[in-house]
């Protein structure tokens, strides 16, 4: 298990997010104080607050899908 914080700054990655969680075999989940969302879910994420910083738990390993939560890793370090 790996767990990141991310930001996710617009509804188009928050679409690149989802679908990049979709194409891996295993759970992802975006937090944020008590609710628990499946990333794979678009309603979900955007159901969330996009202007906080999100926490995302990863049970599985995906190079791409850990590529741009490091991206999106980088835009809550500005923020925090």
């Amino acid at each position: 298990m790996k767990e990141i914080t991310i930001r996710i700054p617009d509804v188009e990655t928050a679409k690149q997010f989802c679908r990049m969680a979709g194409a891996c075999p295993f759970d992802i989940d975006v937090f944020y104080n008590r609710v628990l969302i499946d990333a794979k879910s678009i309603l979900g994420v955007l159901s969330l607050d996009l202007s906080r910083v999100l926490n995302v738990r990863m049970y599985g390993e995906d190079k791409n899908f850990t590529a741009l939560c490091e991206k999106l890793h980088k835009l809550a370090e500005k923020v925090a």
